[in-house]
Order: structure tokens, then sequence, then C-alpha cells
């Protein structure tokens, strides 16, 4: 038997370099700003840290398993650094119990919860908070004490770290709670030469340690003020981290303090049925020691035996994924032994594969199958919304499928197929209700709809950029089973838009400028976000039945 060679890196090749289709008309504009966004690249305008360059900048992002939002004066810190929070079990709200089913009908973590913000006394109500370096993973978060000055702290926020970093430049470190502090206590003797240590055990139980290392000049030497407060004695240029001990791990975090993530590479192989996908991530610090990040249960389920070596018993919550667990690792790579590489449009079984109809089944549908393809595909797809107008041509290109290659009537097949097509073309020509433009301002292709009305839930948020993955994807299935089934329909104009579709949606490649890499798809998460560009304290919305 001939082996199986392994795949190039699936994720290094382009889609296209080339600008969109010229039928998007192109706008400088976007009715939603980009605050405090350095740089004029693509962004990804569902991730994770979206929150930190929307509305206030004061929602919080889930990093998981902490989440970190900017205090802006607020809250009961009244801090203006970054609030860290971590949610436990135990501190969830359970709704109504379904009598059905014994499953409540939903559960909240609580928000807002401040147990320690990195601050400095310089910063005041002329802060301002940017980011820049933005990543499909990571981003940098800035605070400056004015809008004139340089960041006086920079957070490396990547998903997953196991600590909290702040880099300093010659500012006043200002530890706050808005949990208080019962006890702080200095370590002696630091974890490892040039790192000092702060235990801070505060007034709900919890336990955090806080590290840092001096670049120049003296070490942190902190003062509790009050309950509420510990400062520096004086500035300090290095790095402050802070984690939560999960419990009984104390040891394992001295050990791995002074390292910490700066951004991830994604790259992944397929070979057969057989997939992986690897982390491999970048940091500062102390580079020789291994960095401590924490992986989701299905991370841990699909670790290959190498990282698998590197997973320890130290687990923290988070919100919706189960318990992370803590690795000692600078890569990850995990393995998916049965990728459905078989599967196509038919229907499909993960044991069985694709399946044919019985002849009783197809004498049964046949007769629905020519009542369904007569009816008016144009009328149908003819919307005012992306959404509903993908779902009509998608509705009409599987009906197309079904009766050409299960119910094995080609002309039937032939006449919905053409239908199906001259519906294609108004949007293939950008001729809808509510074309759509390129706008450069966050870079992507959005409905025209609320340029026009104003009104920012036209079309669900396709100009905000919330559920282009599966607006875009019932367009991208139609062209795919009309070019299945009509090969001549796949010209170069035709290729070109619906390139620019998947492009918005799932550019694998920083060499494509004209779109962010993923716009949707978290490779951390292992799933697809929605929500767009708003402003929201529950974060971004997990959206997985309707994505193609």
């Amino acid at each position: 038997m001939a082996q199986e060679t392994a795949s190039a890196d699936i994720f290094g090749a382009h889609i296209a370099t080339t600008a969109p289709a010229a039928s998007f008309p192109v706008r400088k504009d976007h009715p939603v700003p980009r605050v405090g966004i350095d740089g004029l690249t693509p962004i990804g305008t569902n991730k994770f840290y979206a929150n930190f360059f929307l509305g206030e900048q004061t929602s919080p992002a889930y990093v998981h398993p902490y989440s970190l939002a900017w205090a802006r004066g607020r809250g009961a810190s009244s801090s203006w650094g970054i609030a860290i929070s971590h949610v436990d079990a135990n501190q969830r709200v359970y709704g109504q119990v379904r009598p059905e089913t014994g499953a409540a009908r939903y559960y909240l973590n609580p928000i807002g919860i401040q147990s320690l913000c990195l601050s400095a006394a310089e910063l005041g109500d002329e802060t301002r908070l940017t980011t820049d370096n933005l990543a499909s993973h990571s981003i940098n978060v800035n605070l400056h004490p004015s809008s004139q000055a340089q960041p006086i702290i920079t957070f490396p926020v990547v998903q997953g770290m196991g600590f909290v970093t702040a880099r300093y430049r010659a500012g006043t470190p200002v530890i706050n709670t808005g949990v208080f502090f019962k006890l702080v206590t200095k370590t002696i003797k630091g974890p490892k030469p040039g790192v000092s240590k702060y235990t801070f055990r505060l007034e709900d139980g919890k336990v955090w340690h806080l590290y840092s290392y001096a670049e120049q000049g003296d070490d942190l030497d902190l003062q509790v003020v009050n309950n509420g407060l510990a400062r520096s004695r004086k500035p300090f240029t290095g790095f402050i981290q802070v984690a939560k001990d999960p419990g009984s791990f104390e040891s394992l975090l001295d050990a791995q303090s002074a390292s910490y993530p700066v951004g991830v590479t994604l790259s992944g192989t397929i070979s057969g049925t057989q997939g992986s996908y690897t982390f491999d991530f970048q940091k500062a610090g102390d580079t020789n020691t291994k960095l401590l990040m924490y992986a989701l249960p299905h991370h841990v389920a699909s670790f290959d035996a190498e990282t698998k070596k590197a997973v320890t018993e130290a687990q923290l919550q988070t919100t919706t994924k189960g318990r992370a667990t803590a690795v000692v690792a600078d890569s990850w790579t995990m393995v998916e032994p049965n990728i459905p590489v078989a599967m196509n449009f038919a229907p499909w079984d993960p044991q069985a594969g694709p399946k044919d109809l019985s002849d009783e089944a197809i004498r049964t549908i046949s007769p629905v199958a020519l009542k369904e393809i007569s009816q008016n595909v144009d009328q149908q797809a003819n919307q005012s919304s992306m959404y509903f107008s993908g779902k009509a041509l998608a509705k009409f290109a599987q009906l197309s499928y079904t009766i050409h290659d299960m119910l094995k009537n080609s002309t039937l097949a032939q006449s919905g197929l053409d239908s199906l097509k001259a519906a294609f073309i108004r949007f293939s020509e950008n001729k809808q209700q509510f074309p759509l433009y390129y706008e450069t301002a966050w870079g992507g292709l959005v409905s025209s709809a609320t340029y026009v009305t104003g009104n920012d839930g036209a079309d669900f948020g396709n100009t905000y950029y919330n559920d282009h993955h599966f607006h875009y994807g019932y367009f991208i299935y139609a062209a795919a089973i009309i070019g299945y089934l009509d090969p001549s329909w796949l010209t170069e104009a035709n290729i070109d838009y619906v390139n620019g579709l998947v492009r918005d949606i799932a550019n694998p490649s920083k060499e494509d400028k004209y779109f962010p890499v993923f716009r949707n798809f978290d490779w951390y998460h292992g799933h697809s976000w929605a929500h767009g560009l708003y402003d929201t304290l529950d974060g971004k919305a997990g959206t997985v039945p309707e994505f193609f």
C-alpha cells in the first residue's frame, strides 16, 4: 500500500491577493469608527478582543480563562488600568429549571468583578487606550496618560495566556482591587533571579500571585496604601505578571513566571483522513522558560503524544468551555484522526459515507421535487436581505443537486439549474436591492443597507459584519453546486465574485491585504463567532449551525 504523505501547510496559500471584483463599489468610510487602532490593515471584526476598540472600550475581552476590561476610572476599584477577572463555577447564577429535562434554561457568569487591576499613577481622566499588532489570536493593548503621550503600559494579550502581563515604561505601578485585599505578602527571595513576587489574598478567598522583572533600574517595591490599593514607591521599567492560583499550584506559577506569549502562528497539514494543526507561540521575557498556557478541553482531547507530556493538573474554569488545563510548552499540536474528506453534497454518514436513495424513496420524493423546483427562484431570492436571498439560492441549489444526483432526473434538474443561474446573476453583478460595498475602513464586503437606511440592524447587522459566515455561506454553497452541475459556469468573473465572499469570511493568509485572516472562525475555540462591530458585555456570540 502506498504511504500517504502529509500536505504542505494548509494555511500557507492564499485564495487571492488582488482587489475584490470591480462590481463592488469602494467605500473609505464605515458607520463604526476605528477607535484607538494603530495601523491601516484589515481588522478582525469578530475577534475576542473587539471590545477594546468598540463603544467606550470598557466591555470585557474574554481571553480564557481570564477576562480583561479597561476599568476607565469606574467600578469598585476606580482604577484607570486594565481590570482582570476570573469566575469560578460556584459563582454562576442559573435560571429556572425545565421540568421535562431538569436542565437550567440559562446560566450567567457575573461580570464587572475587578479582582486585580494593573494601572499606573500617571493614568487618570485623560487616559487613552489604543491597540496594535491585531492578529487572529493576539493583540497589544496600550494605555497612554494622554492622547499626545506614548503608552506607559502595554498588555500583550493572547488567547489562553496563563499570566496577564503588563509592560511598564517608566510608569509608577498601581495595583487596584474591587474585591479588596485581605492579606498582601512579599516573598523575601524571588522564585528565580531578577524576579520579585507578591501574593494577594482577596476578601473573596481567592489567591493571586504577582511577579515582576525589572529590565532597567530598581525592582518593583510595592507599598500597600489601603485595602483597595497598592502602589510602587518609584517608577518601574520592566514587566509585571499576575495569575490566579488554581489551588496548590503556586510552585508551577513560580517556575513558569517571567515568560509570556506575544503571538501565535497557526499551521496545519492533512494526510489522508488525518489532519493536524499547530499553535506555535511567540514569546518574550525569559525565553529560556517555557510558556504556561491554558488549553480548552477539545485541545487536550486532541493533543499529540509530545504535547500531552506538557499537560499539568492545574485547571481554571472558563465561562463557556468547561475547565481549561495549564500546559507548559511553547507549541501545541492537535491531531484529528477522522477528517471527513469524502463528504460531498449527498447525504453522508460518518461510518457509511455517502448514501444513495432507494427506488421507493425516489418514487416518493420525485413528485414533491417537481412541485418545489417549479417555484419562482428569482422572486424568492430578490430580497432586501443577503441572508434571506442566500437561503433562497441555496435551497434551489440543493433541490437541483438532489434531482440530478439523487433522483437521476437530469432533464428536470437542468430546468431548475437554468433558473438558479439566472437568479444568481443579480448578485454576481452586485445589482441586488442593497448591493455590497468593499469598505476600506475595516476591510471587507458589507451590505449597503445601513449606509442607505441608517439602521445598524439592517439585514441582521451585515453592514456591521454580523453573521457574514452564513449570509455569504449560502451564496458560496449555491455557487459550488452550480459549478459542480455545470463546470462551464465557472468563468473568471463568477470565480472572482465567489472568492470575494470566501475571502471576506475565511481568508487564510496574511498575504491577502484586502481582508483579515479568518474573520469568523476562531482556531483557539474551534468554532466561529458572530456579533461583528457591536459593543457587548458578554463578548461575541458563538454560531455553528448555519456556517458553511
